[in-house]
């Protein structure tokens, strides 16, 4: 036909042309079952062989997102750092000034037990009960976790776990406890990761002293000591049950809360045993007669407050430690024993009936070592230490630094001034009882707290004046230099309020109030050491001694007469903010100084709690013994009265005041006759009775306070001058 001509075979195949196929028909024919290549018919495919092909199929798919999955969290373990075991937080010891040990914090040796040092069944409690086959697998149990599988799905519902001490170890050391499959892969990568570094005995201590028992302890020997006050080296075999058992669910089986839940538990534990053959029967039998009393105390000593101190201070004085410390303090352990049982004490007596739930105490030196802190009632009810952190009115207390700023400015302890109504701007102090004295002696006016001689004076002297001298004696707070300052209105804290009031006890220095006296590593190198005194002398011998003529008159007759010590010259200040809020006592020898707040945490009312009630009991319990073996040693300061030692004695005629106070004499006057009363034992009643002059009154032609320095060094000269005459 032509060239392109369709005829014939060729034609044919032109009209059936199809596209070329990939494989013969041969295997088409088989997988359809057609005839073979022998021309014999197939048979069809065994459906197990399909079966077969699926699951492989499947696996290989499986076990491609396994392996991505598990790169992907082993990837994101080791970009968050966790192939490491995470250090404990460094401990901490504290040494009281005799070195003895005060308290401690943290893991000071690192892990508290070894595993050779417990006994052998309280290792075996834990295996028999978290993980049988611990020392058979590799850090994740697959039997396990099939047996904890089938007998969950029995259940329908989880009854059993799969995981094994190792990986409880990963997630307690590394891991959030989220419930999620990365989270499950992470923890099965560190377990292994685990396995690989540590041997079993490794992991089984790691274990014990890393994980949680409930009640706020970690590890078993912080569980032991909680629970029966004793160490886990020396716990019985039912109690070692008992510790095995909170582990599951340690708020579930927590034996303080939950005594019967933990039993039964425990006798689960104890049957495991058994089971495993760790123990006999007979010895299961025995451990029931055993005891197991849990010794529950909600009691924690007042020396954690200074650990919160302590530790709140490292920072600034040795920066971030990575490494356990031992912290030299100069706390006296009998003295903080004695603050803190006579806080406990009287408040348990008296505090329903007078409404007063708290209190606080510090004791100090003349160098501003703290030797006692106590920062409320109960540690383990609250752990607010109100000794250095709650501000309250100090109320009459801040009367010192008034008297003082007069001192300063020329007033002296036998400077008359009328106890009256006083109205300053819109302000009206009132007197306790609202009764008035008429002209009164500022010794007098101190001694009986009467509010308002104390406006007068800080008016005179000026707001600014006696904020400026409270701040030079060492408070810190923002004071508000307006009238009422006189009355204690602003805030401050009763550390600060007691180290301000040191420099009339040690000799007119103020101090910096502190507790660390050394830090060192545990192999001895030294971090800190403390070295010098405080800002200096801020307080002259002649105003030092006429303030404690005039704080040692509160004692002797006035608001803190239940302060007395007899044998050693003491002084102090009572204090009481509006509507008995607040009740302060500050109280000192020349040896050691105490001061003591009582009030609530709410701010309410006490029930007329004074300062000269609980706050001065507390300070007699606390100062009586620390003073048992000391001399008696004077109040520092040089003043003398400008008529000699009977010239103006604010007290001798010890009128009742108020129903409750033993008051010196309406008029406050003496003089040179009062002197002869007191020296022949009788009145010289021929001789007028009349008021003493003193420099500071008009005769010398000077105004009231504050006076300018030239008229202070008159003043002054004038003193001395009359005082060489007297001698």
């Amino acid at each position: 036909m032509g060239l392109f001509g369709r005829s014939g075979r060729d034609g044919r195949r032109g009209e059936e042309r199809a596209e070329p196929k990939l494989f013969s028909d041969r295997r088409s024919s088989w997988r359809r079952g057609g005839p073979s290549r022998f021309g014999e018919p197939r048979s069809p495919r065994p459906a197990v062989f399909t079966v077969l092909s699926w699951i492989m199929t499947l696996g290989l798919w499986g076990m491609l997102v396994a392996a991505a999955v598990v790169g992907y969290a082993f990837l994101s373990l080791d970009k968050q750092g966790l192939f490491k075991i995470p250090e404990r937080e460094p401990g901490m010891i504290l040494l009281a000034d005799d070195g003895n040990v005060l308290a401690e914090r943290g893991s000071f040796f690192g892990d508290e037990v070894r595993l050779d040092e417990l006994p052998s069944f309280v290792p075996q409690a834990v295996i028999a009960i978290e993980d049988r086959r611990f020392y058979q697998h590799f850090g994740v149990d697959f039997l396990g976790l099939l047996r904890a599988g089938f007998a969950n799905l029995q259940a329908g519902r989880v009854v059993e776990g799969g995981s094994t001490i190792t990986q409880q170890l990963a997630k307690n050391l590394f891991l959030q406890p989220d419930r999620t499959i990365e989270r499950k892969f992470q923890e099965m990568i560190l377990a292994f990761w685990l396995e690989s570094k540590f041997s079993k005995d490794e992991i089984l201590q790691l274990y014990l002293n890393r994980v949680y028992y409930g009640a706020g302890a970690v590890g078993i020997e912080r569980a032991a000591q909680r629970f029966f006050s004793r160490s886990a080296r020396d716990v019985n075999l039912a109690q070692a049950a008992i510790l095995a058992a909170v582990l599951k669910a340690p708020s579930a089986y927590n034996p303080i809360n939950h005594p019967d839940r933990a039993t039964a538990r425990a006798r689960l534990v104890i049957s495991g045993m058994v089971e495993a053959g760790f123990i006999t029967q007979s010895e299961a039998d025995r451990s029931a007669t055993l005891k197991t009393a849990v010794k529950v105390s909600s009691y924690l000593p007042a020396t954690q407050y200074i650990v919160d101190y302590v530790s709140e201070q490292l920072p600034d004085l040795i920066g971030k430690y990575d490494q356990s410390i031992v912290v030299e303090t100069t706390i006296d352990r009998k003295l903080q024993t004695a603050a803190e049982r006579s806080v406990r004490r009287h408040l348990e007596r008296e505090g329903a009936k007078l409404n007063a739930t708290q209190a606080a105490v510090v004791t100090m030196n003349g160098l501003g070592d703290i030797k006692a802190m106590v920062g409320g009632r109960s540690y383990a009810k609250s752990q607010f230490n109100r000794a250095v952190k709650a501000k309250r009115q100090p109320g009459s207390a801040f009367k010192a630094f008034v008297y003082l700023t007069a001192i300063e400015q020329g007033a002296t302890p036998e400077s008359i001034e009328v106890d009256e109504p006083v109205q300053i701007g819109d302000w009206s102090p009132e007197n306790y009882r609202r009764q008035y004295l008429g002209p009164v002696s500022l010794t007098r006016a101190l001694a009986l707290s009467l509010n308002t001689v104390a406006a007068k004076v800080a008016q005179a002297a000026g707001p600014p004046n006696v904020a400026a001298t409270a701040k030079r004696l060492g408070i810190l707070s923002p004071l508000q230099a307006n009238a009422s300052i006189a009355l204690g209105t602003s805030e401050v804290t009763l550390l600060e309020l007691a180290s301000a009031h040191v420099p009339f006890s040690n000799g007119g220095f103020a101090v910096i109030p502190h507790v660390v006296s050394r830090v060192t590593t545990r192999d001895g190198k030294v971090l800190y050491q403390r070295h010098g005194g405080g800002p200096g002398k801020v307080v002259g011998l002649y105003e030092l001694g006429a303030m404690n003529t005039m704080l040692r008159e509160v004692v002797a007759n006035g608001t803190a007469r239940r302060a007395a010590l007899p044998g050693h010259d003491v002084a102090g200040k009572t204090g009481t903010s509006q509507d008995y809020r607040d009740a302060w006592y500050i109280g000192y020898s020349a040896q050691f100084l105490t001061a003591v707040w009582v009030g609530n945490d709410d701010n309410s009312p006490t029930k007329k709690v004074t300062g000269g009630s609980i706050p001065a009991a507390i300070w007699i319990d606390i100062m009586r013994p620390l003073h048992a073996s000391l001399p008696s040693e004077p109040l520092p300061g040089d003043y003398r009265p400008p008529y000699g030692a009977g010239a103006e004695v604010p007290m001798a005629e010890r009128e009742r005041y108020g129903g409750g106070y033993d008051g010196g004499g309406g008029g406050g006057g003496g003089g040179f006759f009062e002197a002869l009363e007191n020296l022949f034992g009788g009145r010289a009643r021929s001789a007028p009775r009349r008021e003493p002059i003193y420099p500071d009154s008009e005769m010398y032609g000077e105004g009231p306070y504050p006076l300018t320095e030239a008229q202070r060094r008159e003043r002054l000269r004038q003193r001395r001058e009359m005082l060489d005459q007297l001698d």
